[in-house]
């Protein structure tokens, strides 16, 4: 038997929730049955599934002990040396501009998913934002049982950009209510082949997978499985030589690949970017990922934990945007 006690990071939470994040992998079936051969308790009685949990009550689980992984360490997080460009940091938050190439986590990107301590893991940016943290004495594994440090953005392996990670559950809860409520604002910067169609537009159109090819298709009209998407775009320069242009955009939506599948739809595919345009190589130098950046983030209004940042604008640095070289400046933004 196992018991946990609710800490500030677990309270507030449904109880299968609770059990989900902390037996990773518990089969839907066994959980629910669990509870209802009171297997799994609350304070000792019986419990319900939908039972939200408070600060200080106890959840025994009489469970096989195969089914408790064993957590990540803190001595080995304090083994790792982490690598991070911090943008932001405060009490709450901390942001991050990850480099092209790298992973956000474990099985993104790379189709792959790996155990904890293998090499990949070890290149993600989360697992050096929990190193990073764990060095600062803000974050300790074994003092946690459903939470740890977590990104609440996600960008691709080879785009690069700003990725937001919450240091505790109510940040968390909070960055993911503000994106779902579109009360932060993602800018990015990409190079894209040719002048647009207009220097500032609103594209609004629909988006499909094709998991066969891995790739996502642009459809005009709504189709059964297509999701809207709402792209827009400001073109901000144009390089007359190599005959790209530089765009501003800002996503209303948020979905796979979408800057890429919408940009190429319209005919202005991005440099580099071999799934929905072409490798590329301009003034010698080779392209073999999108030209890609998340750039900026301003915070919205909202009543929240982190009504502090309301209003506030996070940037990059501009040398960090490798294609910026191919219009000969930096933007005064």
């Amino acid at each position: 038997m196992r018991e946990f006690t609710i800490n500030e990071n677990d309270k507030g939470q449904r109880l299968d929730k609770f059990i989900q994040k902390t037996i990773k992998g518990i089969p839907a079936s066994l959980m629910y049955k669990s509870i209802r051969t009171k297997k799994i308790k609350v304070n000792r009685k019986r419990a319900e599934l939908n039972q939200i949990l408070a600060l200080g009550d106890t959840v025994q689980m009489f469970l096989s002990e195969d089914l408790f992984s064993d957590k990540i360490t803190k001595d080995e997080l304090l083994s790792v040396a982490p690598r991070l460009n911090i943008v932001y940091e405060d009490e709450n938050l901390l942001i991050c501009d990850k480099a092209p190439g790298i992973l956000v986590h474990t099985g993104d990107g790379d189709g792959k998913e790996n155990g904890k301590g293998t090499a990949n893991e070890r290149n993600t940016l989360i697992y050096h934002i929990q190193a990073y943290l764990a060095k600062k004495g803000e974050y300790d594994p074994s003092m946690e049982n459903s939470f740890a440090p977590a990104l609440c953005n996600r960008i691709d392996r080879n785009t690069g950009g700003m990725v937001i990670s919450a240091k505790n559950a109510q940040a968390l809860r909070d960055v993911n209510e503000r994106i779902k409520n579109n009360q932060i604002t993602k800018l990015y910067l990409c190079a894209v082949h040719g002048k647009t169609p207009q220097k500032s537009d609103t594209l609004c159109d629909f988006l499909i997978k094709d998991s066969k090819n891995n790739k996502v298709k642009v459809l005009k009209n709504k189709t059964e499985g297509a999701k809207e998407i709402i792209t827009k775009y400001k073109a901000l320069s144009y390089n007359s030589e190599a005959q790209i242009s530089l765009v501003e955009i800002e996503l209303v939506t948020g979905r796979t690949h979408q800057i890429r599948a919408h940009m190429a739809s319209i005919g202005n595919p991005l440099l580099g970017d071999g799934k929905y345009g072409r490798e590329d190589k301009i003034n010698g130098r080779q392209y073999k990922h999108q030209a890609l950046y998340s750039y900026k983030l301003i915070f919205g209004t909202a009543t929240d934990s982190l009504s502090y940042l309301n209003g506030k604008a996070l940037s990059v640095p501009f040398d960090s945007i490798y294609f910026l070289r191919e219009f000969g400046h930096c933007l005064n933004k």
